[in-house]
């Protein structure tokens, strides 16, 4: 007896012509470094350590990527435990860490996927030595740009079932994307190519919270970085949910996304807006 086929999932685009991505370079800043010289990693360079500047200007910096990586076991735990997502597409992986998402997912669910995709080279050499898989789940890696779609969504399918739902982790990355290129459209782009069920997860930096510190340490960063930031307001972070359901509080400073939870204790307000939505 024939079995009948899987529904098909949202057509993918193919891959865009090649984007110049960047070479290794230890003589220019970089992002994914200045993050890790912050949370007082040691994969970085003498150049790099001109977030030291960026960080008296914002001292809760630390704090903030703190929050940041709470956030991040968080929502891939509720998403691979709770809601039965196995499939985890990360935009912007930055170095690794403790607690990664593949670590969090195949925790809770052994056969989960997850591919990690960076546009730096010397993340994507960190991400293939330390980031793993469990033997029933699988991950992989691409370099590419978030604003090449199609050759994020071509590769993933090599190694994901895009019939079947897929979280987009977009974490500190998206405020690397300026208004001219259109953040809103890609993101369209991706959860287009995603079926129902499928949930977007976001956080975004804001000079919204802590004005002054932030817009001081967003204007520190800019003049040292090759990547400019762009900083957004409550309604702009919540118009990329357009068309999605959010779940539990909505779009807000990441340090509330944790109130709810019994005993948290309370905590300034950190400039990061965070949100989850599903796919309906």
């Amino acid at each position: 007896m024939t079995q009948p086929r899987p529904p098909e999932g949202p057509p993918v685009p193919g891959p865009e012509p090649g984007r110049d991505l960047p070479a290794f370079d230890a003589t220019v800043a970089n992002p994914a470094r200045m993050w890790n010289y912050w949370v007082g990693g040691k994969d970085n360079f003498a150049v790099d350590r001109a977030a030291e500047d960026v960080l008296q200007a914002m001292p809760a910096l630390p704090m903030l990527a703190r929050f940041t990586r709470r956030f991040i076991v968080d929502t891939v735990h509720d998403l691979a435990a709770g809601r039965g997502i196995r499939q985890f597409l990360d935009i912007g992986t930055g170095l690794p860490t403790a607690d990664n998402i593949h670590d969090v997912a195949q925790s809770a669910a052994p056969d989960s996927r997850i591919v990690y995709v960076d546009h730096d080279p010397i993340v994507l050499s960190h991400a293939r030595t330390l980031l793993t898989s469990s033997p029933a789940g699988k991950t992989d890696y691409l370099q590419a740009d978030l604003r090449d779609t199609g050759t994020i969504l071509a590769g993933a399918a090599k190694t994901f079932d895009l019939s079947l739902p897929v979280a987009v982790m977009l974490i500190a990355v998206l405020h690397f994307i300026p208004d001219s290129d259109d953040p809103y459209a890609i993101v369209t782009r991706l959860m287009d190519a995603v079926p129902s069920g499928s949930y977007l997860v976001i956080a975004h930096w804001t000079d919204e919270i802590q004005h002054t510190e932030a817009a001081e340490a967003t204007r520190r960063y800019n003049e040292r970085s090759p990547v400019p930031i762009t900083p957004r307001n409550h309604e702009q972070v919540t118009r990329f949910f357009d068309g999605l359901q959010l779940t539990g509080r909505g779009v807000v400073p990441i340090t509330e996304w944790f109130e709810s939870i019994p005993g948290a204790p309370a905590a300034t307000p950190l400039p990061g807006y965070v949100a989850m939505a599903r796919k309906p």
